[in-house]
């Protein structure tokens, strides 16, 4: 990860620190920051990845629309464009979808001579089906796909960080493959990198983490180092996973199943969580602005607060 020192020109001449080294120098932990998503279109994109995904992309206007209601069908969702050096000349494009809800992950693939041939494609309607010949024509994928955030007209973070991260990734060969993408969220904390389906995000990732994290992932563990949380959940249910999993040093992804979350106040959550050994854990989780304000992308105009989510009380039931 780049220092803290290290800084980018500024529009007015002045020169400030790109954002992933400013939140580093600050402490910005990495806990609960996983974007809120439950389904993923991914589609492959050899063009140029303007700041406007789609509103930039040269997807014919038919294309556009028909992704945008199916994103829409299957909220809260995420369309990422993808691409890999190796198919430049490829024929063909690759599609995926993902489904992140625990218990229920899924991924399924199709391979389309263009872009513009998903345009009558029922995408939404592929990943609620239940049996292979209804999700037709996707195939299922018994694989994880790795997507390193490589957005640069996003953030120049993402690229600055992310590109050195896929080709570390890419020439440890995982298990299912590695794509560059489209902004995957929280670019302060890049190099990230998110495991679908399971909809694992992983951040401030440096190509020397690449074995430690494949390993992990590979076994079906969390890797706590670089952990950032799981899109299925919002951002309370996150900070009480990576308190409870620290606390009992539950690593298995599965080890955890959320059984319930309520909101007890504007500003608080009462999350439960059972664990092998069948316990119930109940956490009190409190949000809060950050102390200071700060610049929270590398083209940000004004500071911000962040929320940070903190647990305040942990109790156990049922404990055998």
């Amino acid at each position: 990860m780049t220092g803290a020192a290290e800084t980018e020109p500024a529009s007015k001449g002045e020169r400030r620190p790109f954002c992933a080294a400013a939140s580093v120098a600050r402490n910005e932990p990495l806990t609960a920051t996983a974007s809120r998503i439950d389904h993923w279109i991914l589609v492959e994109y050899r063009g140029a990845w303007a700041r406007d995904l789609l509103g930039g992309s040269l997807l014919s206007p038919r294309l556009k629309a028909h992704l945008r209601e199916q994103l829409a069908a299957l909220r809260p969702s995420r369309l990422l464009f993808v691409k890999r050096p190796d198919r430049r000349t490829a024929p063909g494009r690759k599609v995926y979808l993902a489904t992140s809800k625990p218990g229920a992950e899924r991924l399924l693939g199709l391979e389309v001579e263009h872009q513009d041939d998903l345009h009558e494609v029922d995408l939404a309607g592929a990943l609620s089906a239940r049996t292979a010949s209804v999700a037709a024509p996707f195939s299922e994928l018994d694989e994880q796909l790795l997507v390193v955030c490589t957005h640069g007209k996003r953030d120049r973070c993402c690229a600055r960080e992310g590109r050195p991260l896929f080709d570390a990734i890419r020439d440890a060969e995982p298990l299912g493959g590695a794509w560059q993408s489209t902004h995957v969220g929280g670019d302060r904390f890049a190099g990230n990198v998110v495991s679908l389906p399971h909809g694992t995000y992983h951040g401030r990732v440096e190509p020397a983490d690449v074995p430690g994290l494949l390993a992990a992932l590979a076994a079906g563990r969390v890797d706590l180092d670089r952990y950032r949380g799981r899109s299925a959940y919002p951002f309370a249910v996150q900070a009480a996973e990576r308190t409870l999993r620290e606390s009992d040093a539950l690593l298995g992804l599965d080890d955890l199943v959320l059984t319930g979350s309520v909101r007890t106040a504007s500003d608080a959550w009462r999350v439960r969580f059972r664990t092998p050994d069948g316990a119930t854990h109940s956490l009190d989780v409190h949000a809060e602005a950050a102390e200071d304000a700060a610049l929270l992308t590398c083209d940000a105009l004004e500071p911000r607060r962040p929320l940070r989510y903190r647990v305040t009380a942990h109790r156990v039931r049922g404990r055998r």
